[in-house]
């Protein structure tokens, strides 16, 4: 499972750091940061989701009020948003 975060769509509300540990808060930017990421694309941040936080990355990214955060599955279908 992979976690897709886009730091350009961030309103840095951060309820996404209350539900996973791996977002942490940039007050300096008013953005959530997703920890360990690589940027694959300009503001666009992914990661694997570490066995056993699956279902935080997925409160998570239902949290987001801006879906900046994306879960993908396995095989790349898109479970969230």
């Amino acid at each position: 499972m992979k976690v897709e975060f886009d730091e350009d769509v961030c309103i840095g509300m951060y309820q996404c750091v209350a539900e996973w540990s791996e977002f942490e808060k940039d007050t300096s930017k008013g953005k959530a940061v997703l920890n360990d990421s690589e940027e694959v694309e300009d503001g666009i941040f992914v990661r694997e989701v570490p066995e056993g936080s699956e279902l935080d990355a997925k409160f998570a990214a239902r949290t987001c009020p801006v879906d900046a955060i994306k879960i993908y599955d396995d095989d790349g279908e898109q479970l969230i948003p």
